[in-house]
């Protein structure tokens, strides 16, 4: 874990705070229902369509939680403390910072969440790394993904990569031309 960092308080309704050891199934749970199967379909961020199977697993995001250039987020409900969204943030030191795994449950979809811990994302990418410029990897074929990117200041590089075709921890593909696109913003 990485030491001194602090969260805004409260955002869209959640505490935010840093994940541990002992979220891995928790984090686990809500990424793969935010994404696949019959559960993602309940909210508007499915890859259900694309793509089968987990969209990540236990030791993926252990290794995430393990990692020193690492942050991973978790928006917990003020109430219940049910786990409600996160992220990873990665720092590369080179003025980027990549933030990834980015998953709201899909009934805490459309009230704001997203885009409250997006926000903070940017904030403390350059608050921990000094990160001047945040990116990510989406689908290319997420395009209702990208243009709720977009709205949010970031755009498309020009920069792709290929999807992890036979790499079951990311998932079985439901199509064969998917591929990641870049889209970078400014902090």
């Amino acid at each position: 874990m990485r030491e001194g960092i602090r969260f805004t308080e409260h955002v869209a309704g959640a505490r935010l705070r840093q994940a541990s050891e002992d979220d891995v199934k928790a984090v686990v749970d809500l990424v793969n229902a935010a994404y696949r199967g019959e559960e993602a379909r309940k909210g508007w961020t499915t890859e259900a369509d694309l793509l089968d199977g987990q969209r990540v697993d236990a030791e993926g995001v252990s290794e995430l939680i393990a990692s020193p250039d690492t942050l991973v987020v978790l928006a917990e409900d003020t109430g219940t403390q049910e786990l409600l969204a996160c992220c990873e943030l990665r720092g590369d030191h080179g003025g980027d910072a990549y933030f990834g795994m980015f998953s709201v449950g899909p009934l805490a979809q459309g009230r704001g969440l997203g885009r409250a811990i997006l926000a903070e994302a940017e904030v403390q990418a350059a608050r921990v790394w000094g990160a001047r410029r945040m990116t990510m990897l989406v689908i290319r074929q997420r395009e209702a993904l990208i243009a709720w990117y977009e709205r949010r200041g970031y755009a498309l590089t020009g920069k792709s990569a290929p999807f992890p075709y036979g790499d079951e921890r990311f998932g079985i593909p439901l199509r064969d031309d998917l591929e990641f696109v870049e889209l970078a913003k400014e902090l």
